[in-house]
């Protein structure tokens, strides 16, 4: 009898830690939600209640190297990264444009995926300066989208909804420029699922993952192939 009861504490134990197991696999098989500049992760499914009121980013209006309007509509059930730039930028600019061409190649076949270079000198960044930066960087203007527009349009946004502020980079005030290395990742419905360090190797190599699961995701609404 003791050997039965041994053995059904064996079994429950087991089961248990397989339930575990699958609660972690299930869990890194997903990416979290931010919603505010502290970027505390949320981890819910995409049928929690409270994705309701989880923080989207904003309707915008900008001019990209083309001279074409880029809206939140561009980006329609789209997977995107976001980033803040300048065109004479001598520091870190140049490696997170390396860092991101990385990314345009891995998806350079899907439709679904595209990136958002912001100036943060919009004045002097005209469409015809973005074009050429464009041209001499390999840069694909119907997946990376370089824009410009009104400064404090873009730092609202910027602040507001990447929450590029302290925590992604100096706090400055709106007379200075904006200038921070991090990529923030956006999902099909808006929301911000990921962080990462544009100067960094590893931390690219894991957003170029992350996109990966968003597909996933995006594939499960049955919006691509």
């Amino acid at each position: 009898m003791k050997n039965y009861y041994r053995l059904i504490t064996l079994i429950s134990v087991l089961c248990s830690n397989l339930l575990f197991a699958n609660a972690i696999a299930d869990e890194m098989e997903r990416l979290p939600y931010y919603d505010s500049a502290e970027f505390t992760p949320k981890w819910l499914k995409s049928d929690s209640l409270e994705l309701n009121d989880m923080h989207q980013i904003s309707d915008f209006k900008f001019i990209d190297q083309r001279g074409k309007y880029v809206t939140a509509d561009t980006f329609r059930d789209k997977i995107y990264v976001a980033s803040f730039f300048f065109t004479t930028c001598p520091g870190i600019c140049p490696k997170m444009r390396s860092q991101l061409s990385k990314v345009q190649e891995a998806y350079a076949d899907k439709d679904y995926f595209k990136i958002i270079s912001h100036s943060i000198q919009p004045t002097n960044d005209t469409v015809e300066i973005l074009q050429t930066y464009a041209k001499e960087n390999g840069i694909n203007a119907n997946q990376w989208h370089l824009v410009t527009g009104n400064m404090d349009e873009i730092y609202n946004l910027a602040r507001n909804d990447y929450f590029a502020n302290e925590d992604l980079g100096e706090y400055v005030s709106n007379k200075d420029f904006l200038h921070t290395e991090n990529l923030v990742l956006i999902d099909h419905n808006k929301h911000i699922r990921g962080i990462y360090n544009g100067l960094n190797n590893a931390s690219v190599g894991n957003l170029i993952g992350d996109i990966k699961l968003l597909e996933q995701e995006l594939k499960s609404t049955r919006k691509i192939n």
